[in-house]
C-alpha cells in the first residue's frame, strides 16, 4: 500500500532515456499512485506529453504557467503537495540548472518549490557523466540532500560502452518505494533482518543436501518491510526466487554460514528479526574433498552418517533487546508443534504453515501465534499480498 494516494512528481529531461520512464509512470499510476508528469521542452521531443497523460490519467505538465488541476499555478501547487519527486532520466543540463538553484522551466521551479525527498536518476553520454563538472554538480546535490540513483554501465545510444545508462525501471521503482517508506512507513528508522530461503548442506564439491524452498516468503516479507521504511538486511541461503531490490543482501548457502551472518548483523544492531528460512535439521559428518564417484556394483549402496546442523534460533536466546519471529513449517500437528518451538526457542511470535503446501509455493496460508496467547489465521493468498499483512502485524509487535 505504499504508493496508494501517494503524490508522485515525475520530471522527465531531454535525453534517449526518456522512453524507458514511460514505464515507471505506468508502474506508478497501476500501484495507485497519483503521478504528475513534469516535462521539458526537450523532453517533448523524445516522448509526446499524451503519451503520459494517457497512462496516468492526470495532466502532463511542460509550461511554468499551466494551472494545475484546482485552477492553482501549477509549478507552485504541485511542488508543495508532492509526497516525493523524481527526475528521470535527469540530464547533465538538467543536474547543473538544479546544482546552481535555477527556476528557469516549469521542473526547476517544481523542484525549489517543494519540500519533498527529490530522487535523480542520471542519464547521459559516459564522458559527459565522467566530466569533473557533472560529478561536482552530483556532490552538490547530493549535500543538499538529493539521493542520486547511479547510472548502470552498458551500450549507450551512440556506439560507446560505459557508464551513463539509465538505472533499471525496477530499481527506480524499489527506490521511490524505499525514500516513501522512509518517510511514511510504520518501520521508519527500524533496522530488520529477515532471514530467507533454505540450506545447502555440501556432501562433497557438487553435491548438498538441501530441500524445496524457493526463498518467495522471505523475500516478499524484505519487500513487504522495505515498503514500510524498514533498513533490511536480508540473510539469503539457497533460493530460486530473485530477492528484491532495495535491501541489503548478505549470502549464506549453509546452516553455519547463516548462524555466523545472522550473529554479526545482530551485533550491528536490530529491532525486529525475522527467521522466514528453511534451515536443514541436518548435515553430512564429514565433507567429501573430491566428487564421490559412482561404483561399478549395482547393489552396492551409498551410506551418508549425519549430524545435527546449529540451531540458529536456540543460540539467539542470550541475544534480547529485540523482536524475534520465527517460522514452523510442519507436515502433521502443526499447531502443537509451533506452539512448542515458539517456547523452547524464546520466540516473541511463530508463522506456522503446512510444508507440503507451502514450500516452493506462489501463495500460502498461515496461523501467528504470539506468546501471549493471542493468534491470527491468515487465508490462502499471495504471499506477496500475505507479507503485507504480516509485516504490518509484526509492526504492532514493536509498539507492546
Amino acid at each position: 500500500m505504499t504508493l496508494v494516494d501517494r503524490r508522485i512528481v515525475l520530471g522527465v529531461t531531454g535525453g534517449i532515456a526518456a522512453y524507458k520512464v514511460v514505464q515507471l509512470a505506468r508502474n506508478l499510476s497501476l500501484a495507485g499512485a497519483l503521478v504528475d508528469v513534469v516535462m521539458t521542452e526537450e523532453a517533448t521531443k523524445f516522448v509526446t506529453p499524451l503519451t503520459f497523460g494517457a497512462l496516468t490519467h492526470r495532466p502532463v505538465y511542460t509550461d511554468m504557467w499551466q494551472l494545475s488541476e484546482q485552477t492553482d499555478i501549477g509549478h507552485v501547487t504541485i511542488g508543495d503537495r508532492a509526497d516525493l519527486i523524481i527526475i528521470a532520466p535527469a540530464t547533465a543540463n538538467t543536474i547543473a540548472r538544479l546544482a546552481m538553484g535555477m527556476s528557469d522551466d516549469m521542473l526547476t521551479t517544481t523542484v525549489l518549490a517543494s519540500r519533498a525527498p527529490i530522487l535523480l536518476a542520471p542519464a547521459m553520454n559516459v564522458n559527459m557523466w565522467a566530466n569533473p563538472a557533472t560529478q561536482a554538480n552530483i556532490a552538490t546535490l547530493q549535500s543538499r540532500g538529493f539521493q542520486i540513483i547511479p547510472p548502470t554501465a552498458g551500450r549507450m545510444a551512440e556506439p560507446m560502452v560505459g557508464v551513463g545508462r539509465l538505472a533499471e525501471i525496477d530499481q527506480i521503482e524499489a527506490e521511490i518505494r524505499l525514500a516513501l517508506g522512509r518517510r511514511f512507513g510504520a518501520l521508519a528508522g527500524k533496522r530488520l533482518i529477515i532471514t530467507a530461503g533454505g540450506t545447502h548442506e555440501a556432501i562433497d564439491p557438487v553435491r548438498f543436501i538441501g530441500n524445496r524452498s524457493s526463498g518467495v516468503m522471505g523475500f516478499a516479507l524484505a519487500a513487504a518491510a522495505r515498503d514500510a521504511g524498514a533498513d533490511v538486511r536480508l540473510i539469503i541461503g539457497a533460493a530460486s526466487a530473485t530477492p528484491p531490490l532495495g535491501t541489503q543482501h548478505i549470502y549464506a548457502e549453509s546452516a553455519a554460514a547463516m548462524h555466523d551472518a545472522l550473529h554479526h548483523e545482530i551485533s550491528q544492531g536490530c529491532d525486529l528479526l525475522i527467521m522466514a528460512a528453511a534451515v536443514a535439521d541436518y548435515r553430512p559428518v564429514s565433507v567429501a574433498d573430491n566428487k564421490i564417484k559412482k561404483t561399478e556394483q549395482a547393489e552396492q549402496a551409498l551410506s551418508l552418517q549425519l549430524t545435527q546442523t546449529t540451531d540458529i534460533l536456540a543460540s539467539l536466546k542470550e541475544h534480547t533487546g529485540f523482536v524475534k519471529i520465527g517460522f514452523a513449517a510442519e507436515t502433521h500437528d502443526l499447531e502443537q508443534y509451533a506452539q512448542a518451538k515458539l517456547t523452547r526457542k524464546g520466540l516473541d511470535a511463530i508463522v506456522a504453515n503446512d510444508a507440503r503446501t507451502a514450500l516452493g509455493a506462489s501463495d500460502n496460508a498461515v496461523t501467528v501465534f504470539h506468546r501471549n496467547g493471542q493468534r491470527w489465521d491468515f487465508n490462502r493468498q499471495a504471499k506477496t499480498e500475505l507479507a503485507q499483512q504480516l509485516v504490518a502485524l509484526f509492526s504492532g509487535f514493536l509498539r507492546t
